[in-house]
């Protein structure tokens, strides 16, 4: 086990970068450099743009510089000196930073010296270069990054880094990234024909058929099992009064993420979480204590704004449909609704194929609504609850919703990568911004509780993760096209479509290639589309009424009947 923290190294592994680049660049401008999951960035303002035939170079002066075995010396600088060398440096970047500091109170700033360079920076770092492995990290890519994530600020150039503790796990990594990239969803969305992504519409997805049958299967699997759990079905406006935002919490907490729009001169915001109109439909009625638990579920559309840098396919969009529910409750059923959530989220991602998952209990963040005293029971209930059901959970302090403590589901695909879907958050703050009230037995108002909560988190975005997870080859169920029928030659069409028909009036999806290509190309085309069944229709097949049956998991599975088939699809 490595001695030294591995973020360190990464942080580490940005100055050697950020050094070599200087050492390129000497009018470089920089700006930051940290250590993220599995390796590091740093952003520059260069005199030329980056080409990929940069990095190897950089990669080179990078290995000098560990190899040599420089010391990180840390020096601690007066705000005024450090302010006047940066000046003096033409270090902007660096001088707004350094201002930042001087506004918030700081007298004195630290820099680390690495033989030559010297960059601002609090730390920490290796003692000494040779401490970092020079094959244990890689150069990745180069992207652009506005400075402080802000479109109005010049646009930077980002320079991307992995790095680990040894060799074998940057190879692991790497081998790991490669196999994602021959399931990345944009490039299956495309070529199943599933969804695209056009310039009039950044961030939208536009749906296709095939997609469309993809959500349809997903959205009845998800109504069936709500229903089945007692969760009545609503439906919300996506423009809602601007003031129901400000009551909300939204306009203080979230204003930066959402839309806006005028009707009638009055001021209107789409929405950006389903919660706002869900209370409304709460407040329509008063409500008895017989009555609840009251569990709203909605499959509603939100829109956030997302800056254009960080869209990515189904996985970062500025449009999906969130799969909400609201749980009003009582005091008393607070840990009962709130195992029931835990239990149908582990059921529906076992029928998805998700079984190793872990759990992340975030609590109250630096801007929130509600008392203290709200946000103490509500986190003390949540931890309670993750012990007696013996969830594989950590804290994660500071990151719960503005407004409650949540449970965070970190689901892990086929190939190792972890990501994060269902939530559940316990919330006393809203009930009480929206006077919310139900009678109780005695014949007094109380305040309900509610249960924020999804499984399947943003629709499209699970959409995304299903298909990575299962490289496009999705479950039969789910599968947009189940069985591919492929007529050898012309005059076995007509009994292909009669068939198609056939299979269709069971509930199969099927689809007929009688394109004019060879049967050897239409199996390779049917295989590309991982339709899960292919049927290949000859003369034989019509004369003894038997259908020769490829699988796309299993290949040859020999002759069938039609109902012998049906039954194969259908279990």
């Amino acid at each position: 086990m490595s001695k030294v923290n591995i973020e360190t190294k990464r942080h580490s592994y940005s100055h050697v970068l950020a050094a070599a680049v200087l050492e390129m660049f000497p009018e470089a401008k920089l700006a930051i450099g940290p250590a993220i999951e599995n390796g590091f960035y740093y952003d520059f303002d260069l005199p030329r743009t980056l080409i990929p035939e940069d990095l190897p170079l950089l990669a080179e002066k990078m290995q000098k510089i560990i190899k040599h075995g420089f010391a990180f010396e840390k020096t601690e600088v007066p705000i005024a000196d450090a302010l006047a060398e940066a000046g003096k440096q033409k270090q902007i970047y660096k001088a707004e930073l350094i201002e930042d500091l001087a506004a918030k109170g700081e007298k004195t700033v630290s820099f680390y010296r690495l033989d030559g360079f010297v960059d601002l920076c609090a730390g920490p770092h290796v003692e000494n270069t040779k401490e970092l492995d020079e094959k244990a990290y890689k150069l990745m890519s180069i992207a652009g990054a506005y400075w402080r994530g802000s479109e109005k600020n010049k646009m930077l150039q980002r320079i991307y880094g992995v790095a680990f503790d040894s060799k074998k796990e940057l190879d692991e990594y790497l081998e790991m990234q490669e196999e994602a990239k021959k399931r990345d969803h944009r490039k299956l969305g495309t070529e199943l024909d599933l969804f695209s992504f056009h310039d009039e519409g950044p961030g939208f997805p536009f749906w296709h058929p095939k997609g469309m049958v993809l959500r349809e299967q997903l959205i009845n699997y998800w109504k069936t099992e709500h229903k089945a759990a007692g969760y009545e079905e609503i439906n919300t406006p996506i423009i809602l009064r601007e003031e129901l935002w400000h009551q909300s919490g939204h306009w203080d907490n979230y204003k930066n993420n959402m839309y806006f729009t005028k009707i009638d001169g009055q001021g209107y915001a789409v929405k950006p979480m389903n919660c706002p109109g869900g209370i409304q439909v709460y407040k329509n009625t008063l409500h008895s204590y017989r009555e609840l638990p009251l569990r709203y579920a909605e499959l509603g559309l939100v829109h956030r704004h997302e800056l254009s840098g960080v869209l990515h396919g189904l996985f970062r969009a500025r449009a999906f449909t969130q799969d909400d529910a609201h749980i009003y409750c009582r005091e008393d059923q607070i840990k009962a609704e709130l195992e029931g959530v835990i239990r149908l989220i582990e059921k529906m991602y076992a029928r998805l194929g998700f079984i190793d998952y872990h759990v992340e209990l975030s609590t109250r963040p630096d801007k929130s609504i509600g008392t203290d005293e709200m946000w103490k029971h509500a986190e003390e209930t949540m931890e309670v609850v993750a012990k007696d059901l013996k969830l594989n959970f950590q804290l994660n302090p500071g990151d719960g919703a503005f407004y409650g403590p949540k449970f965070d589901f970190h689901i892990k695909d086929s190939i190792g990568r972890t990501w994060q879907c269902a939530t559940v958050q316990l919330d006393f703050s809203m009930p009480e911004r929206f006077d919310l009230e139900y009678v109780d037995e005695d014949g007094s108002r109380k305040r309900p509780v509610m249960i924020h909560r999804t499984v399947l988190g943003s629709l499209e975005r699970f959409i995304g993760v299903l298909l990575e997870n299962y490289a496009g080859a999705l479950p039969t169920w789910l599968s947009p096209i189940q069985v591919a029928l492929l007529p050898v030659a012309d005059r076995h069409v007509k009994h292909c479509e009669t068939l198609a028909i056939e299979l269709e009036k069971t509930g199969v999806r099927t689809s007929l290639d009688d394109s004019k290509e060879s049967v050897g190309k239409k199996i390779r085309n049917a295989e590309m589309q991982k339709a899960p069944f292919m049927l290949v229709v000859g003369d034989k097949e019509i004369e003894s009424g038997k259908l020769s049956v490829r699988s796309y998991a299993d290949g040859d599975l020999g002759n069938m009947t039609t109902a012998e088939l049906v039954k194969k699809v259908q279990k």
